[in-house]
């Protein structure tokens, strides 16, 4: 399964903060997911922030280029979690399941 972390309002590092822990992100990581983020900041900024917190991230972009990475890394699930509607819409464009922050406790789920 392809992972994509929307940052601010969704990672715990984001500006606001959001819920998700760099543990989970790590824990998917472990358990071999491709993990990436797409989010309104620059590319060197994404991943500035993933080096800063231990975590090899093997895209990152904008939400807009969300196409591009489903094409790059073919996966049985291509996931996208983040906290607004624009994540949504470009997660579905691409053909992205969404994950709402709203339903965060259903995906914190082991």
């Amino acid at each position: 399964m392809l992972i994509s972390f929307d940052i601010d309002g969704t990672m715990e590092f984001g500006e606001p903060p959001g819920p998700v822990p760099v543990s989970f992100v790590r824990e998917l990581a472990d358990d071999g997911h491709v993990i990436g983020s797409a989010s309104d900041r620059t590319r060197s900024d994404q991943s500035q922030l993933w080096e800063k917190h231990g975590i090899a991230v093997a895209f990152v972009g904008g939400k807009h280029h969300l196409h591009e990475v489903r094409e790059q890394f073919p996966a049985e699930r291509h996931v996208h979690i983040g906290d607004t509607h624009v994540d949504e819409h470009y997660a579905l464009l691409a053909g992205f399941e969404f994950c709402q922050l709203d339903d965060w406790a259903t995906i914190a789920q082991p």
